[in-house]
């Protein structure tokens, strides 16, 4: 069954497939110095010529190709000049290996920089890669012996971040920088190896992180995302944890009712918008208490008679909550009726009162609620679209909600839903409206995953809708293949029509 694992896993066993019939090629016509099985460092005569590099370096890679036009046209002519580079190192190469390593990095890098997708100068900076990738796959092992490489998965990174990018955007100016920043500090560290490599990643991976979500619509949606989902786990953790402090109590169904699913609502709105030790917020917290004590029995005559003082001001308060969550007047009306009647008939009951002990204990520990509630239990987050806006006080016109619901995704789709990389592109079909979109914001949680589109329209999916819509193919990756896997696939599919190019 084609669900039972996550397309990403299949997909790193093909690229690990790719990547062994590079190492048989490479056995079989790169002879018994095949590089690939332990370290080498490169002979004397192609060390020197690598390391060549013309007087005034500004603008000049490593291997001494000039790169200024970033134009279509001067992408061809950089794949030229390092045609032109690789051929000249092959000369220089005293081993099978050497020359072998050679011709496929070469072809690699020449995928690449066809790849029509990728905005011309971008390429043009990609192109500067090749030398230092080539020392690396020279000297390490494990370029060819891993998909995993830090060098792979850099390129394959920053690959998949501007496969839908428009370099003259406001955006585009932006992630240009941080990849020129990237290769010329790769530039400037040629013996460091992988290491430099891992570094630039890392770096990378924390730039998306803020350069998705720190400017324009996307700013503002997060804002929102993550108090919606602040939000709806307070609300659950309240409930769960009210339940908690009832479940021992003589407290009517109806009370418990309203507290469970209204109550916890307005305290959870409460904490995100004002702080959970606001004064208004404290306030509310202790209208619960007040309430489970109204509704308990009275045998006492002076109990009777301060419920019948207090009431009006607990009504009001209970108006005020519920406003909070902009619940129609005639929606709290019934809310407040069905509890009106609920402390009527308490009032005459004769059955057992809650102690004030019981009743004190619970008013401490609503007032530090955040103290004790944990995410224990907790399964998917309700998502109301509707009730964004009104709830949290921001304008959420900017952001199209998928809540969860449909058709119930496999385990196996739950979890590629969450190994989504930040940046990678999609087509996203929503109400047979066709978007190309960019992953560009998870919540903490997982609960909320943000897609921004280049119009500024963004899309907040909930965990299991996004898994829902994978598994559907509403939700399609724009590449199927890292960068580097179809390179190498490209350079394999050259290498086995005409071998013989490997050592010429």
């Amino acid at each position: 069954m084609l669900t039972a694992t996550t397309p990403l896993a299949r997909a790193r066993s093909r690229a690990q497939g790719v990547i062994g019939q590079i190492r048989k090629l490479f056995v079989a016509h790169g002879g018994g110095d095949f590089v690939g099985t332990e370290h080498h460092a490169p002979s004397p005569a192609l060390a020197a010529a690598m390391a060549y590099q013309p007087a005034g370096g500004v603008g000049y890679a490593a291997g001494g190709t000039m790169y200024e036009d970033y134009s279509p046209a001067g992408v061809a002519k950089v794949a030229g000049d390092l045609r032109e580079k690789s051929a000249e190192l092959k000369k220089k190469a005293e081993t099978k290996g050497e020359k072998a390593t050679i011709e496929i990095v070469a072809l690699m890098f020449q995928a690449i920089l066809a790849e029509e997708r990728i905005p011309p100068g971008i390429r043009v900076w990609f192109a500067r890669l090749q030398m230092p990738v080539l020392r690396v796959a020279l000297e390490d092992p494990d370029f060819f012996g891993t998909a995993t490489h830090p060098a792979r998965m850099l390129i394959d990174r920053m690959g998949s971040c501007v496969m839908g990018f428009d370099a003259a955007g406001v955006h585009g100016s932006a992630m240009e920088a941080e990849i020129k920043r990237i290769v010329q500090v790769i530039e400037q560290y040629p013996e460091t190896g992988k290491k430099v490599y891992q570094i630039v990643f890392d770096e990378f991976q924390k730039f998306l992180s803020k350069f998705l979500t720190e400017k324009g619509p996307a700013q503002k949606v997060v804002g929102v995302a993550q108090q919606v989902e602040q939000k709806e786990t307070l609300a659950i953790q309240y409930t769960i944890e009210m339940r908690n402090m009832l479940k021992d109590m003589p407290v009517r169904d109806e009370i418990r009712d309203f507290l469970f699913k209204v109550w916890a609502e307005v305290l959870a709105v409460a904490a995100v918008r004002k702080g959970p030790q606001h004064a208004d917020t404290l306030v509310l917290k202790k209208s619960a208490t007040d309430l489970v004590w109204a509704a308990s029995a009275k045998p006492n005559r002076a109990d009777r008679a301060k419920v019948i003082q207090d009431l009006p001001n607990l009504l009001l308060r209970l108006r005020s909550g519920m406003t909070l969550l902009a619940m129609a007047p005639s929606e709290q009306e019934a809310h407040v009726k069905r509890i009106s009647d609920t402390l009527a008939d308490a009032f005459m009951s004769k059955t057992q009162a809650i102690p004030q002990a019981k009743i004190d204990a619970m008013a401490q520990r609503l007032g530090n609620l955040e103290d004790f509630v944990s995410e224990d239990g907790m399964g998917d987050l309700p998502l109301d679209a509707e009730s964004i806006e009104m709830m949290l006080g921001i304008d959420a016109s900017a952001i199209e909600v998928v809540a969860n619901g449909g058709s119930k995704p496999t385990a196996a789709m739950m979890a590629w839903a969450q190994e989504l990389q930040l940046g990678t592109w999609y087509t996203l079909d929503h109400n047979n409206q066709i978007t190309q979109v960019q992953f560009a914001w998870r919540s903490d949680r997982k609960h909320l995953n943000l897609f921004a589109s280049t119009s500024g329209k963004s899309f907040l999916i909930q965990g299991g809708r996004l898994a829902a819509y994978l598994q559907a193919g509403l939700l399609l990756p724009q590449e199927e293949e890292a960068l580097t896997v179809r390179a190498t696939r490209d350079a394999l599919a050259k290498l086995e029509a005409n071998p013989e190019r490997l050592l010429a």
